[in-house]
């Protein structure tokens, strides 16, 4: 338990920031400390904000003292692991940010079939620090992901139909709490609070340490195929046709984008986890087959390949501003929506991106974890970037194309694609956990300290 500083005078009187900036055994950064600027930015150009206060923890002391600070000042409170949610809720103005981007540690015990993973480690770190003793675990498709974020909302990626998501591959957190206590949550202490955690968000503490359970894992058939748009429709159907039947070993992810001497296009991964990488080639031939693609890349590679550790990020001064929504099946209409929608980018660094959730992660119990969209479906996040001039048509492409996308939609969005979201829009999302999520809300935060996020309201009982 970390005592709170005392406020003989005015709020945030220079003894008290003195005080503070002792406590921290890691790095504390305020306005015109050297890299206070580089530390604040954000890969979005259109998220500009200016922390009163950027800790970057030694320990799990460290976080609590940071909690503590924002609780006894009544500051913003932000948590960034990778940073990657494009509205920005890793930072916030004039409060304190605990940036875990360099609490990154990872251990792995190949005997046990874990790893240890503190919450700035990166998808790519983890999946290389695992593929070094022949392991993996499902993490997210982008490399420089922070494991963190994506674990709290889920973790939907290549392996979640033979493995199911992130979530349901971890053994146990670490959490500094609201209290600044330090709690183990697993499934025999503070289960409902490792419930909770499991697709809840970052709505009950920070994260100070993730154990996953590994699994063996091999080569597998991966790569993508490129379509014109002009030849996509085709290629759709035949995507549809494939994950319908797919089996838990088969993901697929499909990206409307603007690609070098094609323009604009429709790019299909797939990646096939099977032992028989035959069987792969075999349910890809029919998206193969179309006769459209004048790109063709699938073959069997080490699973570490897809995750490249060096991940260079977005352009300086692009922004960015995103929608999202989900879609049952790619029907007819769906697919035709989506061409239409695909044609109307307004720059060429827009995309639409869909991934479809299916396999293992489909038949988790909805009521076993926090996560509240159990079932098939294709996630889809909207993206409109621009280089210069006024937001407002991009944001309204971008709007746009959720609503010509709503006939065909099913509710509930997933976390990890939404921007801050709406109260209806986070209740949609956890479907029937979303009162018990509030409960254990009331539990462990309940003055709701972790608001800057997809926020649970506290609600007791």
């Amino acid at each position: 338990m970390v005592a709170y500083p005392t406020t003989e005078t005015l709020p945030l009187e220079l003894r008290a920031i003195a005080n503070f900036r002792r406590r921290i055994g890691g790095e504390l950064l305020m306005r015109g400390d050297p890299g206070y600027d580089d530390a604040r930015r954000h890969w979005n150009a259109a998220v500009d904000r200016f922390p009163g206060f950027i800790v970057r923890p030694r320990d799990a002391r460290d976080i609590a003292t940071a909690i503590a600070f924002a609780h006894a000042f009544d500051l913003p409170l932000a948590v960034r692991s990778g940073g990657h949610n494009g509205a920005g809720l890793a930072l916030c103005n004039d409060g304190v940010v605990i940036d875990l981007s360099r609490y990154n540690a990872i251990t792995v015990d190949p005997a046990h079939r874990i790893a240890r993973a503190q919450p700035g480690a990166t998808n790519g770190q983890l999946v290389h620090a695992a593929a070094a003793h022949g392991l993996a675990v499902t993490t997210g498709n982008a490399s420089g992901v922070g494991l963190g974020g994506l674990t709290l909302g889920g973790g939907i990626g290549w392996l979640m139909g033979k493995h199911g998501l992130t979530i349901d591959n971890v053994l146990a957190f670490e959490l500094v709490t609201a209290e600044g206590r330090v709690l183990q949550a697993n499934a025999d202490e503070h289960p409902e609070l490792f419930w909770a955690l499991r697709g809840g968000g970052g709505n009950f503490g920070v994260v100070s340490e993730i154990t996953y359970r590994l699994h063996p894992l091999g080569q597998v058939l991966a790569g993508r195929a490129v379509f014109p748009l002009a030849r996509a429709r085709a290629a759709l159907h035949a995507l549809s046709a494939i994950d319908a039947a797919a089996p838990d070993e088969l993901t697929t992810f499909a990206l409307f984008t603007t690609l070098p001497e094609v323009g604009s296009a429709l790019a299909v991964h797939a990646v096939y986890s099977g032992d028989d990488l035959a069987a792969g080639e075999a349910l890809l031939a029919p998206l193969r087959g179309t006769g459209g693609a004048v790109a063709d890349n699938f073959r069997p590679m080490p699973y570490a390949d897809l995750y490249p550790l060096d991940t260079p990020p977005p352009p300086a001064g692009r922004y960015f501003s995103g929608a999202t929504t989900s879609l049952p099946e790619l029907t007819p209409g769906a697919i035709e929506a989506l061409l239409v929608a695909a044609e109307s980018r307004l720059t060429p660094f827009s995309t639409i991106a869909m991934q479809r959730l299916h396999g293992a992660a489909a038949r988790v119990d909805i009521e076993e974890t926090a996560f509240g969209l159990r079932w098939p479906q294709y996630f889809v996040s909207i993206s409109a970037a621009w280089e210069s001039g006024a937001a407002q048509s991009h944001q309204e492409w971008a709007r746009g194309v959720e609503e010509l996308l709503r006939p065909h939609a099913t509710p509930g969005r997933y976390i990890n694609f939404m921007g801050k979201g709406t109260p209806a829009e986070i209740r949609a999302a956890y479907g029937p956990n979303a009162f018990r999520l509030a409960r254990v809300k009331a539990q462990y935060d309940p003055e709701n300290l972790f608001r800057l996020n997809q926020n649970i309201a506290p609600q007791k009982a």
